[in-house]
């Protein structure tokens, strides 16, 4: 998970980027870099592993810089090494990034054609490029970036040097992290406030899309429209800033807005973008004649996302079960078998239990979790890292869809492991999957309509949530996040249950929350959404926008982008959090610390 630092500072700053860095060490990382301006042209420093390479490599080749920026890299495009740390550089131009460039491929091929020269196998070069050659254009600095800017597809933070210009350093953000510092005649660009926390505690959120000029007069923030815009100064308190909610009310809707870097992180320990090809570290899944996924909560619905895909991608009997029942009811695991447990912590006390009793009988056993120092990843034979970061409200968002990521991928990478999908097949479905990032983030901007469809459900009693086949588990998702922050009772049901009991809940009282894109099954979820409409309910439909064309009359649509069944499952994810979200708001709930619940239940 990088970390960025820029700094426009009155005196060297070599070792200011290297404490910063230091700060943001607990984002991982596996190379280090920093650059800066000295006598007007651009030095840089690059070690592969920890800071202390980097902090030795300076010893021997000092850099006298007061205007620089620096970087923590966790390698997605191209392995861990000097040619592929950041900083990158192309002509004029230094860049550090945190992100994937969707459409990096095309770029490259293009700028290559032209005749200019790459040297790694970041994606992150091609930006340096793009910036490099608008200003041998002739347009002056931030106005190339913007250029640049506007070619790019996909989530990004950036940072951005330029030879010549020894007061200037240049940040964007779309989709991941990016704050702005502000100092006593020095400015400063971050990944967070603790990175800034040494420096200065006045803090500048950018919203997603901006850009930003800083130099010693101050900051000059663009929206993504490039329209100069005003963005508020904020204290923040440097004990804090670890989890500091920055423009967020609650930490729930940082998390919510957390989630395309949280995606993008997970996916870089699975999917490699240059090839196109997905692993599944430590497991071959040939060899594996049944999984069983256990888990808790919001995490063992993941895994019932994770059993659709594990079997119709992969033809591998898959198996999800509560780990609390499991443990009790004896059940029938052979060698051959791959447990999986699913946690956020690593620590669920019923999955832990449950895990203890797979290894006891010589069953293969796997965690997917949050931290990589928990005991569940410390007992098991593998881990399956997710890289969500800290999370801080007790209702699960980014941790839970760093889930179902890596879930995704571990099901692809079964999928040609088993022999049921070839090599192109398996680089068209990770080529999906890494758009996934960039579809969640379209997925969070527009909260307006949210907004008012949730004052219709904070007034009710029920609430049904409605889905098929992967859509199934997110309307029990769905349900439970409505449950646990707005204490409205809530249950989510399989579409076609509908007629075989809960209809007869349905009235004018009730909201039917019906979860469906424009999928094959899109048609007989109408007809469900037709029957509760003609007994007089009231349907929020959460689709695309195909499938708003196709709604029936009289249901209030809510509005996802269009995308792949493949990742609809994590694009989706985010209206049903958003609705939750808003609701508990409006009834005055403490969000982050629902009564009775606890982050992580160590306890049976």
């Amino acid at each position: 998970m990088c970390g960025i630092i820029g700094i426009v500072g009155l005196a060297p700053i070599s070792a200011r980027l290297v404490e910063s860095l230091r700060r943001l060490e607990y984002r991982g990382y596996d190379s280090a870099g920093i650059a800066g301006v000295v006598d007007g042209r651009i030095e840089r420093r690059r070690a592969e592993g920890k800071l202390r390479n980097l902090e030795a490599l300076l010893v021997d080749n000092p850099m006298n810089a007061t205007v620089g920026i620096g970087h923590t890299r966790w390698a997605t495009h191209g392995a861990p090494s000097v040619r592929n740390a950041h900083p990158q550089l192309a002509g004029k131009v230094a860049v550090v990034h945190n992100g994937i460039i969707e459409n990096f491929a095309p770029l490259k091929a293009a700028l290559i054609a032209e005749g200019r020269h790459f040297e790694s196998d970041t994606d992150t070069e091609v930006v340096a490029h793009l910036i490099d050659r608008e200003l041998g254009l002739g347009l002056e600095p931030v106005a190339a970036f913007k250029a640049a800017l506007d070619q790019l597809t996909g989530a990004y933070a950036l940072a951005v040097l330029v030879q010549g210009e020894d007061a200037l350093v240049m940040g964007a953000r779309r989709g991941s992290p990016l704050v702005v510092g502000e100092g006593q005649g020095e400015m400063f660009i971050g990944t967070d406030a603790l990175g800034l926390g040494p420096f200065t505690n006045r803090i500048i959120h950018l919203d997603d899309g901006d850009y930003v000029a800083i130099d010693h007069a101050g900051a000059r923030v663009f929206d993504r429209d490039g329209i100069r815009v005003e963005r508020p100064l904020r204290i923040v308190p440097a004990a804090s800033a670890l989890v500091e909610k920055g423009n967020y009310r609650h930490f729930m809707e940082k998390e919510i807005h957390d989630q395309p870097d949280a995606c993008r992180h997970t996916l870089s320990a699975y999917v490699d973008p240059i090839t196109s090809t997905v692993s599944s570290p430590g497991v071959d899944f040939a060899a594996v004649d049944r999984l069983q996924i256990v888990a808790c909560g919001t995490a063992s619905y993941a895994g019932m996302i994770g059993r659709y895909l594990f079997e119709s991608l992969a033809g591998l009997p898959t198996e999800v079960e509560i780990a609390s029942e499991f443990r009790y009811r004896e059940p029938a695991l052979r060698p051959g078998a791959l447990a999986l447990a699913i946690s956020q912590s690593g620590e669920t006390a019923d999955t832990l239990a449950a895990l203890r009793w797979c290894k006891a009988r010589g069953i293969t056993t796997a965690a997917l979790v949050n931290s990589s120092e928990s005991t569940m990843a410390r007992e098991v034979d593998v881990v399956f890292p997710t890289h969500a970061g800290p999370e801080i409200g007790v209702a699960s968002t980014k941790a839970f869809t760093s889930q179902v990521a890596a879930l995704i991928a571990l099901a692809i990478a079964a999928a040609r492991q088993r022999g049921r999908i070839d090599a192109g097949e398996e680089a068209r479905l990770a080529t999906l999957l890494l758009e996934a990032p960039r579809l969640i983030a379209e997925a969070i901007v527009d909260e307006t309509l949210i907004g008012s469809i949730a004052q219709e459900i904070a007034k009710a009693r029920d609430v049904l949530y409605l889905g098929r086949g992967a859509m199934y588990p997110l309307a029990l998702e769905g349900a439970l996040k409505l449950k646990e922050i707005s204490y409205i009772h809530a249950e989510g049901y399989a579409a076609g249950e509908l007629k075989h009991g809960p209809i007869a809940l349905v009235d004018e009282a009730t909201p039917i929350i019906v979860i469906a894109p424009s999928d094959a099954l899109f048609d007989k979820t109408s007809s469900n959404m037709s029957e509760v409409i003609a007994r007089g309910g009231r349907v929020v439909l959460i689709t695309d926008a195909v499938g708003a064309g196709h709604a029936p009359e009289g249901v209030n649509v809510v509005l996802a982008p269009a995308c792949d069944p493949l990742i609809a499952p994590l694009v989706f994810a985010v209206p049903i959090q958003l609705i939750a979200y808003q609701v508990a708001v409006l009834k005055g709930a403490d969000v982050d610390q629902p009564r009775n619940l606890a982050k992580s239940v160590t306890v049976e």
